[in-house]
Formats: structure tokens, C-alpha cells, sequence
């Protein structure tokens, strides 16, 4: 039986591309792939970056995406630009692209950083270079084999997942995201191998799947642990409801990974969002699961106040880190974003009920226990080799997996030229980026949630 422990300093990898930042879905859309590059900024102001082990991966190729998606909908995301909609027309209502999930300026290689990230960390793992493995860059859990879905168009990790399979019999996915982890769900409902288990918002609200009653299938019956709750959740309901369903379930699956879905709209204030966590409620979650001294791989997700999101990711790579960090904000690139207060942690919203009553929790956990007792303990399953072949490989900029895979007797390919390791001198004190401290303009969002914000997954700016 695996029981939580305090570990040592764990070795940690994160992995970044600073061109992810760039990458805009439009005026008025909620989506800002800005908010990582903020929390980048972080990590360095506080000085974590002196502590982990960072990277930058490689761009997922499009046979790397392929292995879960299918080819014509990753060869339409590829070939499709804001110039020449008009020739896609048909395409776009069958992969239900155009709303929630618009065509922007680089939305292939949008789709090519954020799984290279989650591979790569993927990866890392399997090879045993790390007990942790970062990407903020991921989190992508709406999206379908051959669909866009809530600002997502391409899961990484689905594709983590697989990747993790290679080395792992048994995986774990657990997502904190307020919105249901449907997509991932959807990926692996059939099997036995792979675990999914989900705390999020269920009730007229996006993507309305989710409910207690969707226990996977097949061979994957009772794989997939659904938990809905109301509105309004704060820290103390959610840490105890987190740990008495996880200590189950990482009792009776006992995976060989996990990978921790840590969308952070479920924060309160959140644009899109209807829970009341704090970042300290938040990051209670990935606190429990580190305990458990099992391989993790942390990725991003949802999160809307993205002032927020900064702070929550940074936080939780802190927790990865096993460091205490201040809760006065150093200063940084994106200062201005966290007045009036610029402390990392925020506060629950009074104005926020709770309406997870002591009574529902309790009946809550209690069929969720009873769906993990039809589950035989540690289920095995048959591990099948691993073809040696390119395929098999996941790119990184990462010298040693090059130069396990490398012959001496070809000579280097376009990529391997065009590869370029950020030198070390950068994350030294004396590379350190030099602070711009300047006001960027952004509005301050409203800490209270109007009515429709709750029913939409896109609001106005």
C-alpha cells in the first residue's frame, strides 16, 4: 500500500519556451497564453530558476501529435490561417473550430509548444532524470482526438500520458481544473492502465459531462472517478474531500506515475471560474500528491484572472521545489499586475457561499469509495516492448536523450543544427534579466462573478 511521506529535495525539471508568451487568441478572449510567461517571470525574481533543472523543448512534431489525434484534423490546424478561412469553411464546423476556440496566428505552433513541453517532461520521467517534470505550457484537457474544445486544440496530455505508458504500467491523471477533465477522460475511458480522476464544477456548466455517475468502460469500468461540486468550494471542503478520495485511490491503483492537471480557474476570482480557493487550497493539492514519492508530472490548465495563475503556478513550483518563498512579490516584469497588494497569496471571496454542505461532502465521498471498492487492488497489466525505432523518441533539447539516440556514422540533420541549448551563463546572477517595471495597462478584473460568466466559458474583455 503506498502511504504519503515527507521527501527529500526532489529533483525537478521545468520546461519553457519563451516564445509561448506571443501567441494571442484574439481581443476579448479570455484565453492569454501570456499568463506563463508572467509566471516565468516569476520563477525568476524569486530566484527558483537557481533550483531547477530548465529547458526548453523541442516542438512537437506532427507524428508526434498524430499518435492521438487524427491526421486530418492536426493537417487543417496546420494549414489553416485568419487569411484563408474562407477555403475552410466546412472543416471548421466539423473539428468545431471558429468560437470559443478562433483561428489565431500561430495556432499550430501554439499546438507544437505546448505538447513538445509535456512530452519532453514526459519523458524526463521515463529516462529517471527527475522526480518532478514541469510544463505550464500544457494543461490542454478539452480537446478531442478530432475536435477543438474550450480554447484547447490539441491534448498534451493525452500524449503524456502514452509517452508514460511507455516505462509505466499504471499512470494516474487527476485534474483540479474547475471545468471537467473531459477530454483526457474520453482518451483512456476503455482501459485499466490509465486512471483518470477529476474534481471540478458539474451542473449547467461547461462541458456538462463529468457526473458521479460516468465511471469508465469496458475494461476501464470504475478507471475514471468523477467529482462534482458547487459553487463556492473553499480551501477546508476541498483539501478534505482531495485527500480522502486520493489516499484511496493511491492505495488501490498504486500507479507508477501521475500526472496533476493544475488548472487554476478553480481559484477564487477567477473570470470564468465559481470556486473559492486560495493559492494555498490550491497547492494543498499538489503538496498531498508529492508526499507520495511517485514520479509527477505537473502541467498548467485553465485560469482566467491571470495575475492569479501567476502566482498559483509559481507557488506550486515552490512546493515542487520543497522552498519557502516570501509573500511579498519581488519586483518583476509584470509588476503592476498584482497591485494594490503585490503579495503572492490571495484571499477567499466573502462574497462567495459555499454551498458543498458537510452533509453532500460526506455523500459525495461515500459513493466515491464505493465506485474504488469494485477495483482489485494494484490491477496488473502486460507490458509490451518498445520498438526501437524514431517514432519511439521524444525530441528535446535535452543533450543526453540526443546522444543516447544518435549515430556517430550520420551525419547531423536540419534539426539537430537548428537545436540551440540556452547557454548556462543565463541562469546566473550576473545574466540575471534586467527589470523593466513597466505598467502594461491591463484593467483589473472584477473579483465578483456576474451571473453569465458562470454559464460561458467566453466572456468579453
Amino acid at each position: 500500500m503506498t502511504t504519503p511521506s515527507q521527501h527529500s529535495k526532489s529533483r525537478v525539471a521545468y520546461y519553457y519556451d519563451g516564445d509561448f508568451g506571443n501567441f494571442y487568441y484574439g481581443q476579448g478572449h479570455p484565453m492569454k497564453p501570456h499568463r506563463v510567461r508572467m509566471t516565468h517571470s516569476l520563477i525568476v525574481n524569486y530566484g527558483l530558476y537557481r533550483k531547477l533543472n530548465v529547458m526548453r523543448p523541442a516542438p512537437a512534431s506532427f507524428n508526434e501529435i498524430t499518435r492521438y489525434h487524427s491526421d486530418d484534423y492536426i493537417n487543417f490546424l496546420r494549414n489553416v490561417r485568419s487569411d484563408n478561412i474562407s477555403s475552410f469553411t466546412d472543416h471548421m464546423a466539423r473539428f468545431s473550430v471558429g468560437e470559443d476556440c478562433p483561428v489565431f496566428d500561430g495556432m499550430y505552433e501554439f499546438c507544437q509548444l505546448s505538447c513538445g513541453g509535456s512530452l519532453a517532461a514526459a519523458a524526463n520521467l521515463n529516462r529517471k532524470e527527475s522526480e518532478i517534470a514541469i510544463n505550464w505550457m500544457g494543461g490542454l484537457h478539452h480537446a478531442k482526438k478530432s475536435e477543438a474544445s474550450g480554447f484547447c486544440y490539441s491534448n498534451d496530455i493525452v500524449l503524456a500520458i502514452l509517452e508514460l505508458l511507455k516505462q509505466h504500467k499504471r499512470v494516474l491523471y487527476i485534474d483540479i481544473d474547475v471545468h471537467h477533465g473531459d477530454g483526457v477522460e474520453e482518451a483512456f475511458y476503455t482501459t485499466d492502465r490509465v486512471m483518470t480522476v477529476s474534481f471540478h464544477k458539474h451542473g449547467e456548466y461547461f462541458p456538462g459531462t463529468g457526473d458521479l455517475k460516468d465511471v469508465g468502460a469496458g475494461s476501464g469500468k470504475y478507471y475514471a472517478l468523477n467529482v462534482p461540486l458547487r459553487d463556492g468550494v473553499d480551501d477546508l471542503t476541498y483539501e478534505r474531500i482531495f485527500r480522502a478520495v486520493m489516499g484511496e485511490v493511491m492505495a488501490r491503483f498504486q500507479p507508477e506515475a501521475v500526472v496533476l492537471q493544475c488548472g487554476a480557474d478553480s481559484l477564487a476570482g477567477d473570470r470564468l471560474g465559481v470556486f473559492n480557493l486560495t493559492t494555498n487550497g490550491h497547492g494543498k493539492c499538489v503538496e498531498y500528491m508529492k508526499s507520495f514519492n511517485v514520479p509527477l508530472l505537473m502541467v498548467g490548465g485553465g485560469g482566467y484572472t491571470i495575475r492569479n495563475v501567476s502566482r498559483c503556478w509559481l507557488y506550486e513550483t515552490s512546493i515542487a521545489l520543497n522552498l519557502d518563498v516570501s509573500d511579498d512579490l519581488p519586483i518583476n516584469d509584470y509588476f503592476e499586475y498584482f497591485m494594490p497588494d503585490y503579495k503572492l497569496h490571495i484571499k477567499p471571496l466573502p462574497s462567495l457561499t459555499n454551498y458543498n454542505t458537510p452533509e453532500f461532502i460526506d455523500q459525495t465521498i461515500e459513493a466515491l469509495i464505493e465506485n474504488l471498492k469494485q477495483l482489485p487492488f494494484c490491477p496488473s497489466v502486460q507490458m509490451q516492448p518498445i520498438p526501437d525505432t524514431s517514432d519511439a523518441i521524444v525530441k528535446s533539447f535535452d543533450q543526453n536523450l540526443r546522444r543516447d539516440h544518435q549515430n556517430d556514422d550520420v551525419r547531423n540533420t536540419q534539426f539537430d543544427k537548428d537545436v540551440n541549448i540556452e547557454d548556462a551563463a543565463e541562469f546566473y546572477d550576473s545574466r540575471e534579466p534586467e527589470v523593466r517595471n513597466t505598467f502594461s495597462g491591463k484593467r483589473q478584473a472584477s473579483p465578483l462573478l456576474a451571473e453569465d460568466q458562470k454559464k460561458t466559458r467566453v466572456d468579453g474583455e
